[in-house]
C-alpha cells in the first residue's frame, strides 16, 4: 500500500449513495495532478488529505490511484493553505481574503486563526466583524471534525456531519451515544440501518427495547411516507419482525408498550373479513379523528350568510358572465350556495372553474369575505388567474408559527371568512386537511374542488377520496366536456385514458397533443434534450426553463428524472458557477425543486425555483422562487434536486404551458393508468408522449391503485373501536 498527500484541486464525480468518487490530487513536488478514485464521500475541493491506496490501469482513464482510506488534515505549505482557506469552507474568508492573509502569516497562517485570531487585525481590511465570523466559524469546522472523526469509526458517512452539528449542536455526539436511532428520524439520508450499525457498534443488543421501538415506529414512519396513515398490525409485525430480525412475540410486547406510552395508536376497523387490528402514529391518528371531528362542527352549524333563491341567483350571474350552465353545473353552483359543506369533482374541460367564477360572483354580492386556496403555489397562482381574486396557499393561509411551530390559525384564533374555496384539494394530505379545517370559523361554507382520479397526496392519506366514500358530503361529480374544450386532444385523451381508452395519438400538425415513436431509452432521452434545448422553442417560442417540463414515471434509469436531469444540466449550464455538494452539482440558473416542507423558509414540497446566485465566501445558495428570493446554507443543499424532469406525483396541483412525459417498458413497475392521467393533464398548450405504443397501453389498461391503509370513512362514520381507553385524545 502507498500514501499520497496534498490537497483536492477538484472533483470530477461523486456517487451520493455510495461515495464513489472521482478527484484530482496536487501532491507536492508533483507536476501532474494525480487522479484518485474510490470512496472519499467527506472531500471538498481545497481540503488536504492522506490517502492511502494502490496504483491501477484504467482501459479508457489510464493511470489512477485507487484510494482505500482518505484522512483529511491540516495544509501545511503555503499553496496548500491558500487553497483550503480560499475554498470556501471557513465563512469569511474568500480566495482574495486566503491570499492577504497566507501573504501575511505564512505557515503560521492556520495557528493564528486557531490560537490568536485577534492578530488578524493587523491585516488591512479585516475589521472586527470579520474576525468574529471567522473564528466561529473555525470553532464550528473543528467541532464538525470531531463529529466526523466519530462517524468515521461508526462507519457512517462524514458527509452527514455538518449537517448533523447543525441539528444537535455541540453536543451531537452526546445525543447519538444516548440514542443513535434519532439519525434516522432527524437526517435525510440516513436510514434505519445506518443508525443501527451506529447501535450495533456502541454495543446495543438485537433484542433491545430501545432498537425494537425505534424499529417498530421507523417502519411506522416509512409506511407513512409511502401514502398509508394506519397498517394492519399482523402486517406490520412480520415487516418490523424481517427488519429486525426478532420474534415475533417481542415485537407485540413492544407495540403494546408504545401504546400504553402513548407512541402509538391502535384501534380496530371493520373490514369484509370482521374487524381487524390498526396502527397508527399518534399524530395521524389525531389528524383523522380530528378531520371528522371539525367537519362535523362545521356541518352542524348555521352559515352568516343570508339565503338566496337560487334559481333566480344562477340566472343573474349565467347573464352577468355571459355563459348557459349545464344542468349539473347549475346544480353544483346551488349546492354550492345552499350546503355548508360540498365537493366538485371532475376532470378537465368539465367546467369546474366555471362554476367557481359563477358561485364567487354571487356570493360576492353577499360578503366580502370570501378565501380562496390551494395546496401549492403555483396551483394557487393558477386559481387567481382564473378568478381574477387572490388566492393563497393553504399554509400560508394558516400562518406558520416560527416562534412556538404549527400554524397561528387555529381553532382559538380562527381564519375570518364566510366562505372558503379550497382548488386540487386531491393533493391535500391527512396532518394538513386536519390543521386548516381546525380554522375554520362555525359558520363558514366550504366547497372542495378536485378530481379524484388523479394521483393522491404527496402525503399520508386519500383524504378527498375518502370523503367522497363516506357519503356524509354533498358531492358533485362533473362528466360532460364542454364544447371548448371538446377541440383539445389533450382534454379528449386525459378522459380517454381514464376511461381505460387507449388515446388517439394520430398526429395533428396543429394539435397539442404529440407522441415521438422511440424504441430504446437511450433514443427517448435523446428526443427530448432536443426537444428542449432547442426544437419546441423554434416552434412554439417556449421558454426551455420556464415553459417546459419533463416529467417521468421513474426517478432511476436512462429516462429517469436523475439522468435527464444531469443531461439537461450539462446542456444548460456546461459552464456556470459551480456548487458541488454531497455528490451533486448545482450551477447558477439551475432549475432546482424543494423536496420537503421547510416552514423556516416558507417553501413546501414541490417548489420549483431557479438559483440565482452561489456565494462561496459565505456558503450561501440564493433561489428564486416566483417572486420571492430563499437563501440556502450549503448544508442544506440535501433539499433541493434539480428539475428539468420531475417525479409526475410530484407534478400535482401544478400546470406547464408544455409537458414531456417519457412512456417506456423500462418503467414497467410504475406504469399505471391514473399515473399517466396525471402526467398528461399537467400539460396546458402541449403534451408529448415519448416512447413505446405498447407501454401507453400498459398504463392504460393498468387501473390498479396501489392501495393506501386510511381509515377517514370509519372516522367520519364513528367506525373505529378504541382499545382499553389509550386512545383517548
Amino acid at each position: 500500500m502507498e500514501e499520497l498527500y496534498g490537497y483536492i484541486e477538484r472533483i470530477t464525480f461523486q456517487n451520493p449513495d455510495n461515495g464513489f468518487t472521482v478527484a484530482w490530487l496536487k501532491a507536492p513536488r508533483v507536476r501532474d495532478l494525480i487522479c484518485l478514485v474510490g470512496t472519499m464521500t467527506a472531500v471538498r475541493p481545497g481540503e488536504t488529505v492522506r490517502v492511502v491506496g494502490g496504483w491501477q490501469n484504467h482501459m479508457v482513464h489510464g493511470r489512477q490511484f485507487s484510494v482505500t482510506d482518505c484522512q483529511p488534515e491540516a495544509p501545511s505549505d503555503i499553496v496548500g493553505i491558500k487553497k483550503y482557506l480560499g475554498s470556501g469552507l471557513v465563512k469569511g474568508i474568500g480566495p482574495a481574503y486566503a491570499e492577504r492573509i497566507v501573504n501575511f502569516f505564512g505557515e503560521e497562517t492556520l495557528r493564528v486563526i486557531d490560537q490568536n485570531p485577534e492578530k488578524l487585525k493587523t491585516i488591512p481590511g479585516i475589521g472586527k466583524k470579520r474576525i468574529d465570523l471567522i473564528k466561529s466559524c473555525w470553532d464550528e469546522q473543528k467541532s464538525i471534525r470531531d463529529v466526523m472523526i466519530f462517524l468515521q469509526s461508526q462507519d457512517i458517512s462524514p458527509a452527514f456531519a455538518q449537517k448533523i452539528y447543525k441539528t444537535y449542536g455541540d453536543g451531537c455526539i452526546d445525543v447519538i451515544k444516548d440514542n443513535p436511532y434519532t439519525l434516522a428520524w432527524d437526517m435525510i439520508g440516513i436510514g434505519f440501518k445506518s443508525a443501527d450499525k451506529v447501535a450495533k457498534k456502541m454495543g446495543i443488543a438485537n433484542d433491545s427495547p430501545k432498537r425494537v421501538d425505534a424499529g417498530i415506529e421507523f417502519v411506522l414512519s416509512e409506511l407513512s411516507g409511502d401514502g398509508h396513515v394506519c397498517y394492519p398490525l399482523d402486517e406490520l409485525t412480520e415487516i418490523a419482525r424481517e427488519m429486525l430480525e426478532v420474534d415475533a412475540d417481542l415485537i407485540a410486547m413492544r407495540i403494546e408498550s408504545l401504546a400504553e406510552a402513548d407512541r402509538i395508536r391502535l384501534a380496530k376497523l371493520p373490514q369484509e373479513e370482521g374487524r381487524r387490528l390498526f396502527v397508527w402514529s399518534k399524530s395521524l391518528f389525531l389528524s383523522e379523528l380530528g378531520i371528522a371531528k371539525e367537519l362535523k362542527r362545521i356541518r352542524q352549524a348555521l352559515p352568516h350568510l343570508r339565503e338566496v333563491n337560487a334559481g333566480k341567483a344562477i340566472e343573474w350571474a349565467e347573464e352577468n358572465l355571459s355563459i348557459k350552465l349545464a344542468k349539473n353545473q347549475a346544480l353544483a353552483v346551488k349546492k354550492s350556495l345552499t350546503e355548508k359543506c360540498h365537493i366538485i369533482t371532475g376532470g378537465p374541460g368539465t367546467g369546474k372553474s366555471t362554476i367557481t367564477n359563477c358561485v364567487l360572483q354571487i356570493t360576492g354580492k353577499l360578503t366580502n369575505k370570501i378565501l380562496l386556496a390551494a395546496p401549492t403555489g403555483r396551483a394557487a397562482k393558477r386559481m387567481t388567474e382564473i378568478t381574477g381574486r387572490k388566492a393563497s396557499t393553504i399554509h400560508s393561509l394558516l400562518e406558520i408559527d416560527f416562534k412556538k411551530g404549527g400554524f397561528k390559525k387555529n381553532r382559538d384564533n380562527p381564519l375570518d371568512c364566510d366562505l372558503i374555496i379550497v382548488d386540487e384539494a386531491s393533493m391535500i394530505d391527512t396532518v394538513l386537511m386536519n390543521q386548516f379545517l381546525k380554522a375554520l370559523p362555525d359558520h363558514a361554507r366550504i366547497i372542495f374542488v378536485g378530481d379524484i382520479n388523479q394521483l393522491p397526496s404527496v402525503g399520508p392519506g386519500n383524504v378527498l377520496k375518502d370523503l367522497i366514500a363516506a357519503k356524509m358530503i354533498p358531492v358533485t361529480t362533473l362528466n360532460e366536456i364542454f364544447r371548448q374544450a371538446k377541440g383539445s386532444k389533450i382534454i379528449t385523451n386525459a378522459h380517454r385514458i381514464n376511461e381505460g381508452i387507449f388515446p388517439d395519438l394520430e398526429a395533428d400538425p396543429e394539435g397539442d397533443f404529440f407522441y415521438v415513436e422511440c424504441q430504446e431509452p437511450e433514443e427517448v432521452l435523446e428526443k427530448i434534450v432536443g426537444l428542449q434545448t432547442s426544437r419546441l422553442a423554434r416552434r412554439y417560442g417556449f421558454n426551455p426553463l420556464h415553459d417546459i417540463q419533463i416529467l417521468s414515471p421513474m426517478k432511476r434509469g436512462v429516462i429517469g428524472t436523475e439522468n435527464i436531469n444531469l443531461a439537461l444540466q450539462e446542456k444548460f449550464n456546461p459552464k456556470g458557477e459551480l456548487l458541488y455538494r454531497a455528490g451533486r452539482k448545482f450551477f447558477a440558473g439551475d432549475k432546482v425543486m424543494q423536496i420537503r416542507n421547510n416552514y423556516d423558509k416558507e417553501v413546501f414540497n414541490g417548489d420549483i425555483g431557479f438559483i440565482s446566485f452561489i456565494d462561496h465566501f459565505e456558503q450561501l445558495m440564493i433561489v428564486r422562487f416566483d417572486d420571492r428570493d430563499v437563501e440556502y446554507d450549503f448544508c442544506d443543499l440535501d433539499e433541493l434536486v434539480l428539475a428539468y424532469a420531475v417525479s409526475i406525483h410530484k407534478s400535482q396541483g401544478s400546470e406547464y404551458p408544455c409537458v414531456l412525459i417519457p412512456v417506456h417498458t423500462t418503467h414497467f413497475i410504475m406504469l399505471h393508468r391514473n399515473l399517466l392521467y396525471t402526467g398528461v393533464t399537467r400539460g396546458k398548450r402541449l403534451v408529448i408522449l415519448l416512447g413505446t405504443k405498447r407501454a401507453v397501453a400498459i398504463a392504460v389498461k393498468n387501473d390498479e391503485v396501489k392501495k393506501r391503509y386510511t381509515a377517514l370513512v370509519e372516522a367520519m362514520r364513528g367506525e373505529i373501536e378504541q382499545l382499553g381507553g389509550l386512545l383517548q385524545e
